[in-house]
């Protein structure tokens, strides 16, 4: 071989080598349409939210569901119904939930007193009222003074050490003398939700429930509203769980529970934003 030959092969060598190290670093730097893809997928990532929600707000809740996931279809929820009371120890043993809305500050606060809730997540919601129902079209009573008549009444109300409208019941009866004098007549329920029942079907004289409870049925009547100093406010609060797998989710949930759309919803049930 030549001298000429051989600079002539030893050029063509290197071009080639160059062309090869520029082929690999191109590879390295431009991403591929793949990896676009690959990146954005997180954002339609399907995701499942586990609500614990007090029973009283159940009906509102269901219809706040379905303008929620009109916004955010990749979101599917499940709720878990109940007393506020029963909620919040099922999430103190553990219970899988990402969200908690209580109808009553006490809970939330003794779940949140041993660090179950994500800090700063928490908000109040919306607020009540406490009435006393009777079966529709019943006469005999007419306000709280006519549950002390000489004839027994059977008086529905939830359990006050777990159920938040018990505990609220309790308050304004006792505020005006009543509890202690009817002690024999109370028939405690596991929720508000079966005190409204027993008074629709009859098997109780009375009741005290949510303004919104006896709202969503025609099959009692109001004849009496707590007055608001007789018992503590009635709040819901409500906070993600701190060991939510979805914590970002859950947080967009609460968020859009505050939401004129959401607040709507809330209204129309009878129920006002928090103060």
């Amino acid at each position: 071989m030549n001298r000429r030959h051989f600079i002539a092969l030893s050029a063509g060598a290197l071009v080639t080598c160059l062309g090869v190290i520029g082929c690999s670093q191109a590879t390295v730097l431009v991403p591929t349409a793949e990896d676009s893809i690959n990146a954005a997928a997180p954002s339609s990532e399907s995701v499942e939210l586990t609500i614990s929600a007090a029973a009283s707000v159940q009906d509102a809740m269901r219809e706040v569901q379905a303008a929620y996931q009109a916004e955010a279809p990749n979101v599917t929820i499940t709720y878990n119904f109940g007393s506020s009371g029963s909620l919040a120890q099922q999430i103190d043993q553990g219970a899988p939930a990402d969200v908690f809305l209580s109808a009553s500050k006490q809970w939330m606060d003794d779940l949140a007193a041993k660090g179950q809730m994500l800090e700063g997540s928490r908000q109040d919601l919306l607020q009540n009222s406490m009435v006393l129902i009777v079966p529709q079209g019943a006469a005999e009573i007419t306000d709280f003074v006519g549950l002390e008549a000489d004839q027994t009444h059977k008086i529905a109300m939830g359990e006050p050490e777990s159920v938040p409208a018990g505990r609220y019941a309790r308050e304004a009866l006792t505020a005006m003398d009543l509890f202690e004098p009817l002690q024999s007549n109370f028939v405690f329920a596991k929720d508000v939700r079966q005190v409204l029942s027993y008074v629709e079907t009859g098997n109780v004289d009375a009741g005290l429930v949510y303004g919104t409870d006896a709202l969503i049925s025609e099959r009692v009547q109001v004849v009496a509203t707590a007055p608001p100093e007789t018992h503590a406010p009635i709040i819901y609060p409500v906070a993600v769980v701190k060991d939510s797998a979805h914590a970002e989710a859950a947080q967009a949930f609460v968020d859009f529970l505050s939401t004129d759309t959401a607040t709507m919803i809330f209204q129309a049930y009878g129920f006002n934003p928090a103060e």
